[in-house]
């Protein structure tokens, strides 16, 4: 069974800095794209940043310059390191990422994890 779990949500001001991290765990062969979602109130969820496993970045367009996406293979984690923090970058944040696994044939799996509440406000 794989799981994607975030930890390093929380509470921080505008202008502030906070880090996200993402491990996944688990039966894992490997790990192609990963991503980071977020959803804020009464909202649909967003893409935040991706990167492939060829290291590969992508940004929305409303952090571009404020946030970075990063990942260890060797711990099967994705992190986002999140800068000059806004009220509008309230919401639950969700990792996402295509991982190979399964016998005796894997397969990919689109797992998520639980998200992780992050609250900018003074």
């Amino acid at each position: 069974q794989v799981q994607l779990v975030e930890s390093g949500g929380g509470l921080e001001r505008p202008g502030g800095s906070l880090r996200l991290s993402c491990a996944a765990s688990g039966m894992i062969f490997s790990i192609n794209d990963m991503a980071w979602y977020r959803q804020a109130p009464g909202k649909q969820r967003e893409l935040v940043a991706t990167i492939t496993g060829g290291g590969s970045l992508n940004y929305a367009d409303s952090v571009k310059g404020r946030f970075t996406i990063s990942r260890d293979n060797a711990k099967n984690t994705v992190y986002l390191q999140m800068n000059r923090l806004k009220p509008e970058d309230t919401a639950v944040y969700f990792c996402n990422a295509e991982i190979l696994t399964g016998q005796p044939t894997p397969w990919t799996l689109d797992a998520w994890g639980q998200g992780t509440l992050v609250t900018v406000s003074s």
